[in-house]
């Protein structure tokens, strides 16, 4: 998309949280931006959250910088003309922690959800191992958008 980005305030990360699919930008140690598209949910404590796995590269990337950016995107990571960039800090949680995040996903996304962990729990007997539940935390506090 050519033209400016309109860049919103913390509060906005909650209406975003309610949009189908969300692209997220990260960065790379070179300083090359990644935007890789995600399904979101809001949690209840005013933070959204997306489930992932434990070895992607969007975790890796946000383990070393967890300012991150979304806009509103379709299912193939196209950011919707006019969408606004709403910056986040994102943390990434495993096991156990990560219980809360699948569960909003779960909720909001139904049987979508249910299928993308079938194929998940049968690949993970083909490979006989299981992979570790994974998703990232994004907050949207006046903090998060400071180093932006």
């Amino acid at each position: 998309m050519v033209g400016r980005v309109l860049r919103m305030s913390a509060a906005d990360g909650v209406s975003l949280a309610g949009e189908r699919y969300v692209s997220i930008t990260t960065r790379k140690r070179s300083g090359e931006t990644v935007s890789s598209p995600v399904w979101i949910a809001p949690l209840d404590d005013g933070a959204a959250g997306f489930t992932t796995g434990a070895d992607s590269g969007k975790v890796k990337r946000i383990r070393n910088f967890p300012e991150v950016t979304l806009r509103a995107c379709d299912r193939r990571g196209r950011v919707v003309d006019g969408a606004p960039e709403v910056p986040a800090r994102a943390v990434v949680v495993v096991g156990g922690d990560a219980a809360g995040v699948t569960a909003a996903v779960r909720r909001k996304y139904g049987w979508q959800a249910a299928m993308i962990d079938a194929f998940g729990t049968i690949g993970g007997w083909i490979r006989r191992r299981r992979a570790e539940d994974c998703a990232v935390i994004l907050r949207f506090d006046d903090e998060s958008s400071a180093g932006s």
